[in-house]
């Protein structure tokens, strides 16, 4: 029995949904990664992840974009997608009104000082809502996932976005006609203020009471109680951007003794691997009020969903931190 149960615990770390077909499972997930990075630092862990999962081919990432007008998110974006090999990958932010917020670690500007990138300022990179628009149009029909671990700002705006020279589609259109599902790492459950919806409340509001598809939320409460990057400042591992972060950061705050904590990673897991075997979800819909506070309403027909723990957490943080801890091929020997 002990060996049955294992083995059903490794499908669902390795398969994510123990209901998935082989061809699902084989097919990368299509995500797009919406950040306030900056703030806090799990983002990094996050994006991490996630380019983790992509060299491991079971993610693609699209584009990489901000939902934080400072000067040097693009920049450490860039960085992070410079050092897995991707420099490429479009970065985009906000060109309306928007949040404006660096760190007071300065972890920040250690790795733009330090490590490769092309991207100078967050001001110099296009529109969000462009890149948004662009991906989206050049992608199959329902095979895009959004994974946003900050404010809303974006998705708001991609949303109130008319037909164009880049798409006939309004952006409720394309995100209608394109998208899968959004994961969003944000809110308290079943109720609560959270960072994220409450600095740009009003586009909270809007995104969550407009959104035409499938939302799954992972709230506050679930990534309070993941911790990790101590053992990835404590690995062998050199010259890694992600590493110096935590290195850096880790030490100067006294609620991280234990490691960060890891709300922003768990949006990146569900967006990936789905819920199954991770979380249980509750079905319903999220009330955003005036003044950014957030509660939930239960309903078996909602479109919306949020996440509860179920494995345990010893096993979820050191999934996550593993391969936050991931070493591109092309520096393997170096």
């Amino acid at each position: 029995m002990k060996q049955f149960l294992s083995s059903i615990l490794a499908c669902f770390i390795f398969f994510g949904c123990a209901n998935q077909t082989k061809e699902t499972r084989d097919k990368p997930v299509k995500i797009i990664f919406d950040t306030d990075l900056g703030p806090d630092y799990d983002d990094v862990g996050a994006l991490a992840l996630l380019h983790a999962m992509a060299d491991s081919g079971k993610a693609e990432i699209l584009a990489t974009v901000s939902s934080n007008k400072h000067e040097l998110v693009a920049p450490s974006i860039n960085v992070i997608n410079t050092y897995f090999g991707r420099s490429e990958l479009p970065v985009g932010a906000p060109k309306t009104d928007g949040v404006n917020l660096g760190s007071s670690q300065h972890w920040a500007d250690s790795i733009v000082k330090k490590y490769p990138h092309s991207i100078k300022s967050t001001s110099e990179v296009a529109d969000a809502v462009d890149i948004y628009r662009k991906t989206l149009s050049t992608q199959p029909d329902k095979s895009v996932t959004i994974v946003t671990v900050g404010f809303l700002t974006n998705l708001n705006n991609l949303l109130k976005s008319k037909a164009d020279n880049i798409s006939p589609f309004t952006g409720k259109e394309l995100v209608i006609k394109k998208v899968k599902r959004l994961v969003s790492m944000a809110g308290r459950f079943p109720e609560g203020k959270e960072f994220n919806i409450y600095m740009d409340s009003v586009a909270s509001k809007y995104v969550y009471e407009n959104w035409p598809g499938e939302i799954i939320f992972t709230g506050f409460e679930i990534g309070s109680e993941i911790h990790t990057g101590l053992k990835l400042i404590k690995s062998d591992i050199k010259n890694s951007p992600v590493k110096d972060v935590f290195r850096i950061s880790i030490p100067l705050s006294p609620e991280d003794k234990g490691g960060r904590m890891s709300w922003d990673e768990t949006a990146v897991l569900i967006g990936v691997y789905g819920t199954d075997g991770f979380f249980d979800i509750v079905r319903g819909k999220i009330i955003v009020n005036t003044d950014g506070s957030n509660k939930w309403e239960n309903s078996p027909d909602g479109k919306q969903f949020y996440a509860k723990q179920k494995m345990p957490v010893s096993q979820i943080s050191t999934f996550i931190e593993e391969r936050m801890m991931h070493v591109p091929v092309l520096k393997m020997n170096k």
